[in-house]
């Protein structure tokens, strides 16, 4: 009876047997799951690194600095004219301006320095102010108010300021060795080319003599005075000019007040230096004032001007 109930060898190989076929058979259950697991890991892993790589590729490489497009002026040369023909050519080229130092801004005082200097570049930022420096002009009496900056307002100096590339390094390369057996080659014999026949030089065309201009006798002496350009149009002309210019602007905007203001200057600045016909020319231009008045509502100051010079003009004629 002991002998019957004790378990026989057998049966226990054959279970441990069967353990193991059904932990293989589970293993082989779980393969395709693994490879679908790791063929979704290394896909992922490529695209990841594929973006970053887009991502990194996408910045810029160069060392060059964008510079927006601006606009330029060149600073013209107003030294040693008259203070009176330097205003006007600042405002023609689109300039401010503002007197520095001791002496005051008299038409007749001469400009003996400007900051920026002749010829330099700077950036439009409007009406750029220009700094100017008077000399006296001792044969011409200082009186009355002298005028020390533009009468319109002027806007800062800026310099274009651009930065430099930097150069890329080139290495130097390395010097070849002749080889040993290298016979040097030689050089080809030049040939003469035949010189061509100089072409006869062209005449120069004769240029037409400049017309005379006629001569403008002042109307009286002023000590010290700049004499009238003849390469300008008289003051009458440019009275008249004025008058039909401010008839084709009926706006008063800041060009066109600018414009005015410095038409009227050298009108009334001229009749003071006694130039030719000054009295007609202020007549015409308090006409012109009071036009100015009724069409832009401004004026009174300049017509009070025109009439304190015509009644000046008027007595050191007789």
């Amino acid at each position: 009876m002991a002998s019957s109930s004790s378990p026989s060898p057998l049966n226990s190989n054959e279970g441990f047997a069967d353990k193991r076929i059904a932990v293989a058979a589970r293993l082989t259950s779980l393969i395709p799951r693994i490879v679908a697991l790791t063929a979704i890991l290394v896909l992922g892993s490529a695209t990841i690194s594929f973006a970053a790589q887009g991502q990194f590729s996408a910045q810029p490489t160069s060392n060059e600095v964008e510079v927006a497009p601006t606009k330029l002026v060149t600073v013209p040369d107003v030294r040693g004219q008259a203070y009176v023909f330097a205003k006007g050519t600042l405002e023609e080229a689109g300039f401010a301006w503002r007197v520095v130092g001791s002496v005051q801004g008299y038409p007749a005082n001469s400009v003996a320095s400007q900051t920026p200097a002749a010829g330099t570049r700077i950036v439009d930022t409007g009406m750029p102010t220009i700094q100017l420096g008077l000399s006296k002009n001792g044969g011409y009496s200082q009186e009355g108010t002298p005028e020390n900056a533009s009468p319109y307002a002027g806007t800062a100096i800026r310099f274009l300021l651009r930065r430099a590339k930097p150069k890329p390094s080139v290495k130097p390369k390395a010097a070849t060795k002749p080889k040993p057996d290298a016979k040097p080659k030689a050089k080809p014999t030049p040939v003469a080319k035949p010189k061509p026949k100089p072409k006869p030089a062209a005449k120069p065309k004769p240029k037409p003599a400049p017309k005379p201009q006629a001569s403008r006798r002042p109307d009286f002496a002023v000590a010290g005075a700049p004499t009238e350009p003849l390469d300008e149009i008289t003051l009458p002309d440019r009275a008249r000019g004025l008058q039909r210019w401010l008839g084709a602007h009926p706006k008063p905007t800041n060009a066109n007040v600018r414009h005015w203001l410095y038409q009227h200057e050298w009108i009334v600045t001229g009749a003071r230096f006694g130039w030719w016909h000054g009295a007609e020319a202020l007549e015409i231009l308090i006409r012109v004032d009071r036009q100015a008045q009724r069409q832009w509502q401004l004026g009174k100051k300049s017509e009070a001007a025109a009439s304190r010079a015509l009644s000046a003009a008027r007595a050191k004629s007789q």
